[in-house]
């Protein structure tokens, strides 16, 4: 979840009644998966996009997995680049998962499960950390000790609830450790002078409500557009045809 996102659900709420239409639109958009996950034309719950999770340790970049070599956990499908990614998920898959559910983990420690970008990641002590876009990722750094605490305390509470539901919990309570896109900002300038980071996140009801994770990475919203391998929107099978 980008923190972008959560500060402008918080500025809507005070000019306009939009959590009370956000509950209305809730019940039927549904609440959600539990984890990340977008179902394929093969009936797969599929986690990353397709991206193959052992490729972010042995290469330490983003490796694009395939739909003909694939592995479940729980319901949880995921692709790897090889025979040998896969074998090497069966034997510790909870090695390679990544953590909260594959949402954002900078949402995470707010009790928000929303945004999923396999393009960007990091490890830490062994551990796959996800983020929804670029954004996440850099806001996170800030206090990344801080953000894995608090988001491993809350999510044995939340890995069971429908992200949308959740989320919209998030916003409603809010943490007292919250921080607002603003502050986190300020504080990223001052740590890279002279850089700027903008992205521009969809709109936080678009995403809660209309969207799923990973969306904006899938279909290409203001980033390179992944696709899902094996589906009509892989880039691959069109650059082939």
């Amino acid at each position: 979840m980008e923190i972008a996102a959560r500060h402008e659900a918080r500025g809507a709420g005070r000019s306009v009644p939009v959590y009370a239409i956000a509950a209305i639109a809730l019940g039927l958009a549904g609440c959600g998966t539990t984890h990340a996950t977008i179902e394929t034309s093969r009936g797969e719950q599929l986690m990353l996009l397709g991206y193959d999770p052992v490729g972010c340790f042995s290469d330490g970049k983003p490796v694009r997995g395939t739909h003909t070599i694939s592995a479940a956990r729980e319901g949880r499908t995921y692709y790897f680049a090889s025979r040998e990614h896969r074998s090497a998920f069966a034997a510790s898959p909870a090695k390679y998962e990544p953590q909260y559910g594959g949402f954002c983990s900078n949402g995470a420690p707010y009790g928000v499960k929303m945004g999923s970008d396999p393009t960007q990641f990091e490890i830490r002590d062994g551990r796959l950390f996800i983020f929804g876009d670029v954004l996440g990722r850099e806001q996170w750094l800030l206090d990344e000790k801080d953000n894995i605490a608090h988001a491993d305390a809350l999510w044995p509470s939340i890995e069971d609830k429908g992200w949308r539901t959740q989320s919209l919990k998030a916003w409603l309570f809010k943490v007292p450790w919250y921080r607002d896109g603003q502050g986190l900002m300020v504080r990223w300038r001052e740590q890279h002078p002279g850089q700027e980071l903008h992205y521009d996140t969809g709109g936080a009801l678009n995403n809660v409500l209309f969207k799923y994770p990973g969306w904006r990475a899938r279909e290409g919203y203001g980033q390179e557009r992944l696709g899902v391998p094996g589906e009509a929107d892989d880039p691959l099978l069109a650059a082939s045809r």
